[in-house]
């Protein structure tokens, strides 16, 4: 499939709100006196996309997170200012508001269990209290799409809520409502991907029937940057959606096309429920049944715009809004040329562990059992760390293969991520990033990846794997140490940690050796094309 360079739309979506964001000053940044704007979610799909957006409008951005060291290596970390606050705690989340005029309220909590709805009610009655209260002039957040006089699934009945909830805050507010986001990384973009390319015949429930609006993430964003600059007198929701309506077998068939696949055979049955869907969804594509059961609940609605009255303020670009087709084949694009810039897994898994590993190692919280090995490696660091920067996703982890699949199948059977999730870059890493059922807690560029696990486990677990140079010249060997560490909550973890501890001589070791010959392997290969080069010459 080709796609020309151009079609790619590498240019900020500010280009088509002239007269509508503040533009950038003759610096080419945003001017001092320019609108600080807030933004929290900004480790998730959207909020992470967001921001250059808004940086490139010339707009000031206050970047909030609970764990802002999770923000660094984002390529606009340096540009914004980062606030560090848990948007459900009051006093935190009002000093990060402070002297901010906008808000961008791009918080869920999609799949976090039974208690999600209680918990997005609560955080978004004190971020309405909080904004009142630090005098910010608009609230924006990003909602879903959902049919009147229904009842909505409790997903969808949670997002409108929340909307509700801020537009009674006393902010003017802004509230875009839309389905399914089209774009590479988004998870109701991987659901339907996966399930396309990998069944060429499949039975389905009858939601694929539904009629849906989806909407690309560019024209996404588009509203978000320029709903920003709406005058204080609107405070009201606004349906968003693209050009198409289809239904579900629709966009699988029309992916397919745009793909190059062969058409889809779908059967409906009347049987899949949406937990039965989640549960097939979960086994077939990357997303986990945590994330894919609301997903799936909210595809049981039909959801189509009743209203495009948010061309009144946010006019459409002069192209039009993306279709389907193109949305497809854009989003393809940046996946073939690894320019995902954000994932549906940048955002953590729900309930997955988030402590950082305990740097005493005689560590008060109990005990830490540690796996250690290390080995020379007739490589340089750079080459062997090449080689672990690019652990997990489609090279694998270098050792027992099947053991590592079971691992992930069982994984995603009892709600985890699995190994399907892969990674957002196949080279490259960031802190936070997602890889596999694992998540980048730490990265020292050349000498250090700590990975904590988000698999279901009965305590805390992270994977250290650290390169050391054994002489002061580039070329000379490295030492390559790894260490496996376990925090096991009770005796179902005590004893989870004796029954697999068997087997890390084999899992464990044969990474190690594994890793460690495909360096070597790699410095054989470089330094056998320096001296054909040297001889050409």
């Amino acid at each position: 499939m080709a796609t020309a360079p151009d079609d790619l739309l590498p240019a900020p979506v500010a280009e088509t709100l002239e007269g509508l964001v503040p533009g950038l000053g003759p610096d080419g940044r945003p001017r001092a006196d320019a609108p600080l704007v807030a933004v929290t979610g900004v480790t998730g799909y959207v909020g992470g996309r967001l921001v250059p957006e808004l940086l490139a409008a010339g707009y000031r951005v206050r970047a909030i997170a609970r764990h802002p060291d999770r923000l660094r290596g984002r390529p606009w970390y340096g540009d914004v200012e980062v606030a560090a606050a848990d948007a459900a705690d009051p006093e935190q989340i009002r000093a990060a508001l402070e002297g901010t005029q906008i808000a961008y309220y791009l918080i869920h909590s999609l799949g976090s269990g039974r208690s999600f709805e209680s918990t997005d009610r609560h955080t978004a009655l004190v971020f309405g209290q909080a904004a009142r209260e630090a005098g910010v002039e608009r609230i924006v957040y990003l909602g879903g799409l959902y049919p009147e006089g229904e009842d909505l699934s409790p997903h969808l009945a949670s997002r409108t809520e929340v909307g509700e909830i801020l537009l009674a805050s006393g902010v003017p507010t802004t509230v875009l409502r839309a389905a399914v986001i089209l774009g590479s990384g988004s998870a109701s973009f991987e659901m339907m991907r996966y399930l396309t390319e990998r069944l060429p015949a499949m039975t389905v429930p009858r939601w694929v029937e539904n009629r849906i609006q989806p909407i690309a993430i560019r024209d996404v964003l588009r509203y978000l940057v320029g709903s920003a600059a709406m005058p204080a007198e609107v405070s009201r929701g606004f349906d968003i959606g693209g050009p198409d309506v289809l239904t579900y077998r629709d966009m699988m068939q029309r992916y397919a096309a745009a793909s190059g696949l062969h058409r889809r055979v779908i059967v409906g049955v009347p049987v899949l429920t949406p937990k039965l869907s989640s549960l097939w969804v979960s086994l077939v594509t990357p997303v986990p049944g945590g994330l894919a059961r609301p997903l799936v609940e909210s595809l049981v609605h039909e959801v189509v715009c009743d209203e495009h009255d948010i061309a009144e303020h946010v006019p459409d670009p002069p192209g039009g809004l993306i279709g389907f087709d193109r949305a497809v084949r854009l989003a393809l694009q940046r996946v073939q040329d690894a320019a995902v810039t954000t994932r549906w897994s940048s955002a953590s898994v729900p309930g997955a562990p988030s402590d950082p590993l305990p740097s005493d190692p005689d560590w008060a919280g109990g005990s830490l059992f540690v796996d250690e090995r290390q080995v020379t490696v007739d490589a340089s660091p750079a080459a062997l760390w090449r080689v672990l920067e690019a652990v997990g996703g489609e090279r694998g982890w270098y050792s027992w293969g099947l053991a590592w699949r079971v691992r992930g199948l069982a994984d995603r059977l009892v709600g985890g991520p699995g190994l399907r999730r892969g990674r957002r870059d196949p080279l490259q890493l960031l802190v936070d990033d997602a890889v596999d059922f694992w998540r980048v807690e730490a990265i020292e560029e050349g000498s250090l990846l700590r990975l904590r696990a988000e698999m279901r486990v009965p305590g805390l677990a992270w994977l250290e794997l650290r390169v050391e140079p054994t002489g002061t010249s580039d070329a000379a060997p490295s030492v390559f140490s790894q260490r496996a560490l376990f925090h096991p909550k009770g005796l179902l973890g005590q004893l989870y940690w004796w029954s697999v501890y068997p087997f890390h001589g084999i899992v464990f070791g044969g990474m190690q050796r594994n890793i460690a010959r495909a360096a070597e392997t790699a410095e054989r290969a470089r330094t056998d094309r320096r001296v054909s080069a040297a001889g050409g010459s």
